[in-house]
């Protein structure tokens, strides 16, 4: 029996995610992840909100909504198996204004389509019962949505790896997959080495990857950073679950919300503003490579000139008050002393050639190579499913799922 060699890049919870299952039952892979952190899931996975999506956004039948909601059936089954902290405490989408309602009638006819369980139209009254600190004249409840704790997630699917006989490199980078025959010639820190098989997932640097390898430039990620604050620990008790505004659905990102965490936090955002550095977490992170690309970038300033309303309405949330005012949409009450500085996130957002920002999941073959060329938020909820797409699907005439162990 003929031995796969299959490489991982990239050690965030789908690269795990995809090792793990490679691994899981199947003596005929030899699969060894790399990642270039001294850590697993040092970005993405580690700095987003820690929220597991249902699915109400999604276009029906595209990716993203059917691999959420196989991802969530997949996570919330693994979370309970190992233990790891995963709290359905619902989501609230809530409307302030009349304007909104026929909003939430899109958004509920998108999760019905999509197979959300549950989900429904509330009104102010059964929204108290709910949160009983929150304001809103109507909410989609979304009673199954869920908190999980990512990188704990992450680190197990890596337990499972090498206790099934995969390797993991830490602090290797892998700077381009070249191909030598039927071979691919991972190319990294170490040395060089020849697989059969490689899939990147890669994150903030897939493009670069893919674009050394051969793949093409596009679609390109342009970074966007989002800033968090806190809930003062008196203030977070007022908060049950999740509170969301109604989304703008001509732009990509969700706006100021209340996400409760598995730590027992409350976190306040995020806003969303183009980052010059991929990978800095300050406030003041600056890149040059970075920011370079970002200048040079045609598709980028296509972009720019269509979403300049945007942009500006993004630079008045720089600042505290902002926070303070798109949290007291919900709790009134609020003051600024209840907030003060929390987390930061950056999201690998990949744009095409024509400047527009890609909706879906990209998944892209190239010989026997796959390249994860966008999975923004919910790819950590869609993670398991990614996973079992790329194996099942992607690489389904490679029979890479047919079972080596206990046959």
């Amino acid at each position: 029996m003929h031995t796969r060699r299959i490489a991982v890049i990239g050690g965030g919870i789908i690269g795990a995610s995809v090792a793990a299952q490679l691994t899981a039952n199947n003596d005929s892979h030899s699969v060894v992840l790399f990642e270039k952190e001294s850590e697993p899931g040092t970005h993405q996975t580690g700095h987003n909100s820690g929220v597991v999506h249902a699915g109400l956004y999604y276009p029906p039948g595209s990716l993203k909504a059917r691999l959420t909601r196989r991802g969530v059936e997949l996570l919330e089954a693994y979370a309970t198996s190992r233990d790891i902290r995963y709290d359905a405490c619902g989501k609230l989408v809530v409307a302030h204004t009349e304007g909104q309602l026929a909003q939430l009638d899109i958004i509920l006819r998108k999760a019905q389509a999509n197979g959300v369980p549950d989900v429904a139209i509330i009104g102010e009254d059964a929204m108290r019962q709910i949160e009983p600190h929150c304001v809103g004249t109507a909410a989609i409840h979304s009673p199954h949505t869920a908190i999980v704790d990512y990188p704990g997630v992450t680190r197990a699917l890596l337990d499972d790896v090498r206790q099934a006989g995969g390797e993991v490199r830490l602090g290797t980078t892998v700077s381009r997959i070249s191909r030598r025959g039927t071979e691919q010639i991972v190319e990294s820190s170490t040395g060089d080495e020849a697989f059969d098989y490689v899939i990147a997932c890669n994150g903030l640097q897939s493009d670069r990857l893919a674009k050394r390898s051969g793949a093409g430039k596009y679609p390109a990620i342009v970074p966007f950073s989002g800033d968090y604050y806190k809930l003062a620990p008196e203030k977070a008790a007022l908060v049950n679950g999740l509170l969301y505004p109604v989304p703008d659905p001509d732009y990509p990102f969700l706006g100021v919300h209340l996400t409760r965490t598995v730590d027992g936090d409350v976190t306040v955002g995020p806003n969303a503003f183009l980052s010059f550095a991929r990978e800095q977490y300050s406030r003041l992170g600056f890149n040059l490579p970075d920011a370079l690309q970002i200048a040079s970038s045609s598709a980028f300033w296509r972009f720019a000139r269509h979403n300049l309303g945007e942009a500006l309405d993004q630079l008045r949330t720089a600042n505290k008050r902002s926070f303070l005012s798109g949290a007291q949409d919900f709790i009134p009450g609020l003051v600024s002393a209840d907030l003060s500085p929390g987390p930061r996130g950056i999201r690998a957002q990949a744009m095409n050639a024509d400047g527009s920002l890609e909706d879906d999941f990209v998944i892209q073959r190239f010989d026997n190579a796959v390249f994860v060329r966008n999975a923004p938020s919910p790819a950590a909820t869609s993670a398991m499913a990614i996973a079992e797409h790329i194996i099942e699907e992607i690489l389904a005439d490679d029979r890479l799922t047919k079972p080596g162990r206990n046959t």
